[in-house]
């Protein structure tokens, strides 16, 4: 049997399989409050609770790319506020990710499969409190080629977006 007749056969068990992972979790969304959403996952392991948004503004503008920052809340695991960021690329290990907010710079200490992550729970916690009162917040970051990327969200709406993920996950 060819290789292309192996594969066509071969398709239909992996589109079937992968529909079983799909049903396993389940993505709600709960809201939507101006430039932020926010969205309940459904998992073997319990529910997660995140709020999300997308940069408003991205340089360099000739580089498109899938950013989000999210904002997390997974009560099975005892996580509450938890800060992520995704560039839409893996990020470079030699440069920090940052976010500012007016006066205020946060870094971000964990950087994985294209997340980066705060790992101090404070920090985090000072980081949404800017949020809430702040207009926009940028995160810059660094590609494998070490070309920097800066993405600008706005906060308009977060503060409504946090309160709902987190009463949903209290």
């Amino acid at each position: 049997m060819s290789l292309i007749k192996k594969i066509i056969l071969l398709l239909p068990l992996i589109f079937f399989s992968s529909l079983n992972l799909l049903s396993a979790e389940e993505i709600k969304k709960i809201g939507k409050y101006k430039d932020w959403e926010s969205l309940i996952l459904t998992e073997d392991a319990g529910k997660v609770c995140f709020a999300q948004s997308s940069p408003i503004l991205q340089a360099p503008k000739s580089n498109k790319r899938e950013a989000k920052l999210f904002i997390a809340f997974r009560p099975a695991e005892k996580i509450v506020n938890e800060v992520s960021v995704t560039a839409g690329y893996e990020f470079n290990k030699n440069n920090s990710v940052t976010a500012a907010s007016g006066k205020n710079k946060f870094k971000f200490d964990i950087k994985e499969q294209g997340f980066a992550w705060i790992a101090d729970t404070k920090i985090e916690f000072k980081m949404i409190k800017r949020m809430k009162k702040g207009s926009r917040i940028m995160i810059t970051g660094y590609n494998q080629n070490g070309s920097q990327t800066i993405d600008h969200y706005s906060l308009l709406g977060f503060t409504k977006a946090y309160n709902t993920i987190k009463k949903a996950c209290s």
